[in-house]
């Protein structure tokens, strides 16, 4: 659920934000409007607020990432980090097709949920060209089709203290959205790539797509979506798994 705020509230919101990043007054901030990431602490908590609130203001109207044509897709995509998870029940259920894959939806839900692959696919899809941007300076462009995030949380029942979307990955990663890109259209539970089943090296059988960030919050082997209101019970309360390796909790782009 968004609630408006006027613009110059907005500005001033962030800016005092800005300055007090990495104080008490930051969480405070947080809490009231929701503009201040979860790695706001520390050296870098400045930039990261900055960075954040700017976006926010930018993208306060849900404006959505560029879509390309088939055309452009890219002839190479390639694929980073884990490629083959060796979790034994992974390697099971890769075998067997994913028939047993179950991905949980829990926490501030009102219908907690595990759903097959088959119970994705019966959602209403989306399909969109757009670019993968990755944090190592290359991009790729390739077609995506899965469910919108959005239906997934509003079968379960999103209750109206979330804050933020976290996601559980077969590989060990985890991350985070806050709601309002865990809402917007373009973030996707995707399945298929390029008109193909997802390749296993790319996140089989469900990854992550958020348009408008880095690659690296594209998770891939996503195994649990947990809702909540706080960030500090996941790791050193820094939001993702990437925060705490030096990476910006938001990447927006």
């Amino acid at each position: 659920m968004n609630r408006s705020i006027p613009r110059r509230t907005f500005v001033q919101t962030v800016l005092g934000a800005a300055v007090a990043a990495g104080s008490g007054v930051a969480a405070l901030l947080a809490g009231r409007y929701g503009l201040v990431p979860p790695d706001h602490g520390g050296v870098l908590g400045i930039g990261h607020t900055l960075t954040f609130g700017a976006q926010r203001l930018l993208l306060r109207k849900q404006p959505l990432a560029r879509e390309f044509d088939r055309a452009q897709i890219s002839t190479n995509f390639p694929a980073l980090n884990t490629t083959l998870p060796e979790d034994p029940d992974y390697q099971r259920d890769m075998k067997q097709g994913f028939r047993d894959w179950r991905l949980i939806v829990d926490g501030l839900v009102a219908r907690p949920v595990e759903l097959s692959l088959a119970d994705i696919r019966g959602f209403p899809s989306r399909t969109q060209i757009t670019q993968h941007v990755c944090e190592y300076g290359w991009s790729a462009i390739a077609e995506w089709t899965g469910v919108p995030l959005s239906l997934v949380l509003n079968a379960a029942g999103v209750q109206p203290q979330a804050r933020y979307v976290f996601f559980n990955c077969v590989d060990g990663w985890w991350d985070s959205l806050d709601m309002a890109d865990a809402w917007h259209p373009q973030t996707l539970l995707a399945y298929s790539m390029n008109g193909q089943d997802l390749p296993v090296a790319h996140g089989a059988p469900v990854r992550l797509r958020v348009e408008r960030q880095l690659g690296y919050k594209h998770l891939k082997y996503i195994t649990a979506i947990t809702v909540t209101d706080t960030a500090r019970e996941w790791g050193k309360g820094q939001g993702s798994e990437g925060a705490e390796h030096g990476y910006s909790w938001y990447a927006g782009i």
